[in-house]
């Protein structure tokens, strides 16, 4: 799995929740989904649910506090889906 390709696709599922839609084309590793984003956490678990159904795999309650910034969203999915295979 490929870090741009995830990073691509994490624009698409955060797009919808995101009020700062200006950075939404500009989110790095750094990108923290809460502080610059300004997704609420509640949203945040509609992304995660969409990442899992995207991706065919299973994250954690615990593994999702992790989550708020864009670089550990990816670590955490390649992580999951390098299990999964």
């Amino acid at each position: 799995m490929n870090r741009e390709r995830i990073l691509n696709d994490l624009k698409l599922v955060i797009a919808p929740y995101t009020e700062n839609k200006a950075m939404l084309n500009t989110i790095s590793d750094d990108t923290d989904l809460i502080c610059d984003l300004k997704i609420n956490s509640a949203n945040l678990i509609d992304i995660v649910i969409e990442a899992e159904s995207r991706y065919h795999i299973e994250i954690d309650a615990d593994v999702i506090e992790k989550m708020t910034r864009v670089g550990n969203a990816i670590d955490i999915i390649i992580q999951k889906t390098n299990q999964a295979a």
